[in-house]
């Protein structure tokens, strides 16, 4: 069975605090969307601001492969015809093949919202569709509140849908505005809808009670074949349906079809596009795309899925275009290293086990120090090599400074540090400014190192974390730095441990540039 699948993470994805998408933005997840393979975008209302209207007006330019650009909005004003309404002609003007208008199926809003009465509405709702129907559009209908307004009201809830479909409507979605609604309650009045009217349906679910995700399934397994939701499950409030948990849901568990062959592998990639473009911090616990969904911290757990991949893991994280990690931790057992070093070229067995002994001791005495290993695996690679013996350190910092102080004329802190570097028996004496001063002292090292290894040009800092390990100590709290760098490809992390947020800073950074020069060479 297919399902389309209808993205609005840039019409109600926008709608989540803290969220503002550039036109630019917007663009460009469209285009990631249609690679992945959905059935409809739903780019905004054309009706409510100019950015997206500037967006209509752009898109254009663009040919999709399979995906639809739907605009979004309301049916008409109450007293006003259809022809004159400004809020369709908006709309229309907006120059989509689609169109979605939402209409109001509680009573309650009818009245209380819109001010008006249940037979304005009705006729409201029809004449809106039937007028892009005249123009030749695809028409969905969004019956907002719908599951609300059947338990308050089944017969008008009803009557709502019969007027969009009399009208023309190519699908009725089924709305749970509120996000209120358990499952059982989605199955029984979606099949209590389809009993009285054979009609294709569609489901939108908000995540308020946390069944978002679960309403949606429910609908698919009843028989729903249009679902939409957001990417990251981005909304108001407590956000839309996750459709990075709906699509391989659907297509792994079920066996439904709903985006492009292939496109699966793509869909960690375009969750973590769409937070870096939406600014905010990925969500690591995500089910499927998260960066911890498959990740393996207890002994047992890595002991296991070094035997067969399936004792802890319900699918294969390459089939989402994720990947297996195996977590290093005071709760570390010897398979989690030997895991680590399995790549290891010209050790054998009993040798990776006796280093694994090892290198747990070494981390757990760390990590009572405040150390963390889990994200920070070019800092253990490092700490391998040292446990070891083989490790060779390629540069030697004999010294460094930072100084902070403000402009001349107040305007602005100036970061600067110094730094004596000895490099293949050459000592650097090196300068610079920087944003901050961890970025200061990022700049001098680089500018100290890059004669010698001028492949560090390629690696720059992708996130930087502070953690303090004892607020009551205040300032004078051990602070612990988590950096992530990257170059073309691929990212790491590194850990320092310091009272002195700038030494803690410092001895990361240093890691992370010698981890980069140890995996090039």
């Amino acid at each position: 069975m297919k399902i389309k699948i209808y993205d609005t993470t840039l019409r109600d994805g926008t709608q989540a605090e803290g969220i503002s998408f550039s036109v630019m933005d917007k663009m460009e997840i469209a285009k990631e969307l249609d690679r992945l393979g959905v059935s409809y975008i739903e780019g905004g209302w054309p009706g409510s601001n100019p950015k997206d209207i500037q967006f209509f007006k752009k898109i254009r330019a663009i040919s999709f492969k399979k995906a639809k650009i739907a605009a979004f909005g309301s049916t008409r004003r109450r007293g006003v015809r259809a022809d004159r309404d400004p809020n369709l002609h908006a709309l229309l003007e907006a120059g989509t093949d689609v169109v979605t208008l939402f209409g109001k199926s509680w009573v309650l809003h009818v009245e209380k919202a819109l001010r008006t009465d249940k037979e304005e509405n009705l006729r409201m709702i029809g004449d809106s569709i039937q007028f892009f129907k005249e123009e030749g559009k695809e028409v969905l209908f969004d019956a907002e509140h719908f599951f609300d307004g059947y338990k308050a009201n089944p017969h008008y809830a009803l009557e709502t849908l019969k007027v969009a479909s009399q009208a023309g409507a190519d699908c009725l979605v089924l709305c749970d505005t509120n996000g209120g609604s358990m499952p059982y309650e989605i199955g029984e009045i979606i099949h209590e809808v389809q009993e009285k009217m054979k009609y294709p349906l569609g489901i939108h679910t908000h995540n308020d009670a946390g069944m978002a995700v679960a309403n949606s399934i429910t609908a698919a397994r009843a028989g729903v074949n249009h679902i939409q939701g957001t990417i990251n499950g981005y909304g108001e409030r407590c956000g839309n349906a996750d459709l990075c948990t709906i699509i391989p849901t659907l297509e792994v568990k079920l066996g439904f079809h709903c985006i492009s062959p292939g496109g699966l592998r793509s869909l960690t990639e375009t969750s973590r596009l769409v937070n870096e473009l939406a600014n905010l911090s990925p969500n690591n616990h995500q089910p499927y795309v998260g960066k911890s969904a498959f990740a393996h911290k207890g002994g047992i757990h890595a002991s296991a899925i070094t035997r067969d991949e399936k004792t802890y893991e319900h699918i294969d994280p390459r089939l989402v275009g994720n990947e297996r990690r195996v977590l290093i931790s005071e709760l570390a057992g010897r398979s989690n290293v030997l895991y680590q070093l399995k790549g290891e070229k010209g050790m054998g067995r009993k040798k990776k086990i006796t280093l694994s002994k090892r290198v747990i001791e070494n981390i757990k005495v760390l990590e009572n120090k405040g150390y963390e290993f889990e994200g920070a695996e070019g800092s253990f690679e490092l700490l391998v090599r040292k446990t070891d013996g083989r490790y060779k350190k390629l540069f030697n910092v004999e010294g460094f400074r930072v100084a902070v102080e403000r402009g001349r004329h107040g305007t602005r802190l100036i970061s600067e540090a110094t730094v004596k570097v000895r490099v293949k028996g050459k000592l650097y004496h090196t300068v610079a400014e920087g944003n901050g001063p961890v970025n200061a002292l990022d700049n001098a090292l680089r500018k100290a190192l890059e004669e010698e290894y001028p492949q560090l040009h390629q690696m720059h800092l992708a996130d930087y974390k502070v953690r303090i390990l004892d607020a009551r100590a205040g300032t004078r709290a051990k602070t612990r730095v988590l950096i992530e760098s990257t170059d073309k490809e691929s990212r790491w992390g590194t850990v320092g441990v310091s009272p002195n947020i700038i030494e803690a800073s410092c001895e990361a950074l240093l890691d992370s540039i010698e981890y980069k020069l140890l995996k090039d060479s």
